[in-house]
């Protein structure tokens, strides 16, 4: 059953239902990418900057994602609100997000409001106003979602000091939403001047796919974009990391309930699709390691030996930047962060050392299919898709070779790669030490003292 189910995904695949994307570049630099799919009467409509939080500076992290915040503010043309407000008067709806490889802006709506959608991009590309009275709103904005999404969060405390820890000079190492004191200490000005040296056509990308006439959507970016100047983006220096001799560790206490732990491994990133094979068998380890109840950390850990509740692990093939694996697992009752991490440990070297079996691997070629297959019946993951290869340096074209070289690797690449590459010199430990939920006051020990 499992190699029909693999065939028929295969075939899916292949098949060439989804048309071609086109390619165009205008004459300031800007690429444009567009993908027929005319299942639906609507588009997506990405802009891509290459630019995320790995090119700032320790002093101003976070600026990246604070630019974001400010793009939503008006522009010379369009007052504030006005971006988000046009959009859904059209019937469409708009967002952005910010990673540590670059900066997405997105809009979906009925492909005749494409051009709107292009109108308004443009216009924030080259015209943006950063008020100093809302950038000073929206800076405590941000702030407070830093506190809600980590500092409030035992868990991804965790992962922003594993991530602190495990690189030593690679800009990875500090949070896309920056530093709290790099927060504080941040102005208008320096979101300004980020605004300044990376948001042009010639460091942007514009992904479409709908259903829409490639000619067309050319007439329309040159219309829009076509008529920005380009500008002198910075040149890019090769960030590296230097290599790791040994084991790190890191613990953080904070209120939880029980122990967690976060083991993350260094790991090579795909960089030529034709040659590299480590970086798609590594992708079939983290599936066959943390993919679901079936998998070795789930049957070994909590079904067997019932020391966690829950397990996983993840790893992204596409980056910018260095590489990591991450295998993570939460403690049932009575379990330690110890025996949480003896038992991942053991389980990996197993894999090390006597391979992983015939329906292991196939079950993860499958389930990696799978999602890749139904990633098509996303307009918004289809262009997700290929603008994300195109910002790290591969080719959107790449997207329809993925599947072959997935296929291809073999059980024994897959224990090679866990042998290399899942080793203590490359390991980082994070470990979560429960402290108690409602700590009684101090007071509460003194005797005699009312409460």
């Amino acid at each position: 059953m499992v190699p029909a189910r693999a065939a028929f995904l295969a075939l899916a695949l292949a098949s060439g239902v989804q048309a071609n994307p086109h390619e165009f570049t205008l004459a300031n630099g800007l690429r444009l990418i567009v993908k027929e799919d005319h299942r639906a009467p609507t588009v997506v409509h990405q802009v891509w900057y290459r630019a995320g939080s790995m090119d700032e500076s320790p002093g101003t992290t976070g600026v990246a994602h604070v630019l974001e915040h400010m793009m939503f503010k008006g522009t010379r043309r369009f007052g504030l609100g006005e971006f988000s407000r046009l959009v859904a008067e059209a019937g469409g709806r708009d967002n952005a997000f910010t990673s540590t490889d670059f900066t997405v802006y997105h809009e979906q709506v009925h492909r005749d409001r494409l051009p709107l959608a292009m109108q308004l991009e443009a216009d924030r590309m080259a015209n943006l106003v950063i008020r100093p009275e809302e950038f000073a709103r929206e800076i405590k904005v941000v702030m407070e979602e830093r506190r809600r999404s980590y500092e409030d969060r035992p868990r991804s405390l965790l992962i922003e000091n594993l991530l602190s820890t495990a690189f030593a000079a690679h800009p990875y190492k500090w949070p896309t939403i920056g530093w709290m004191q790099d927060l504080e200490s941040m102005n208008w000005r320096d979101a300004r001047a980020w605004y300044k040296q990376w948001y042009a056509p010639n460091n942007a990308s514009v992904v479409v796919v709908g259903d829409v006439e490639p000619q067309k959507v050319l007439a329309w970016a040159r219309r829009h974009y076509g008529v920005l100047a380009p500008k002198a983006i910075p040149a890019r220096k090769t960030l590296g990391e230097p290599a790791q001799r040994g084991l790190k560790r890191v613990t953080v206490k904070a209120p939880a309930e029980l122990p967690y732990i976060r083991l993350g491994y260094k790991a090579p990133v795909l960089r030529d699709i034709a040659k590299d094979w480590e970086p798609f068998a590594i992708s079939l380890l983290a599936e066959l390691l943390g993919g679901g109840e079936a998998a070795r950390l789930h049957q070994v850990l909590v079904r067997e030996r019932r020391v966690a509740t829950s397990v996983g692990a993840d790893y992204e093939m596409i980056s910018r930047g260095p590489g990591m694996v991450f295998v993570e697992a939460a403690a049932a009752q009575g379990r330690t962060g110890a025996e949480l991490e003896a038992g991942v440990r053991e389980v990996i070297a197993g894999i090390a050392a006597d391979g992983v079996t015939a329906e292991e691997t196939n079950r993860a070629k499958v389930q990696l299919l799978a999602q890749l297959v139904y990633k098509r019946d996303s307009f918004f993951a289809q262009a997700l898709e290929l603008g994300e290869l195109e910002s790290c340096g591969l080719s959107f074209r790449d997207a329809d070779r993925i599947p072959e070289r997935l296929k291809a690797i073999t059980a024994e690449q897959i224990r090679a790669a866990a042998a290399r590459y899942l080793v203590d010199d490359g390991l980082t430990v994070a470990v979560l030490d429960p402290q108690p939920l409602n700590p009684r006051p101090a007071s509460a020990l003194v005797p005699g003292v009312k409460h």
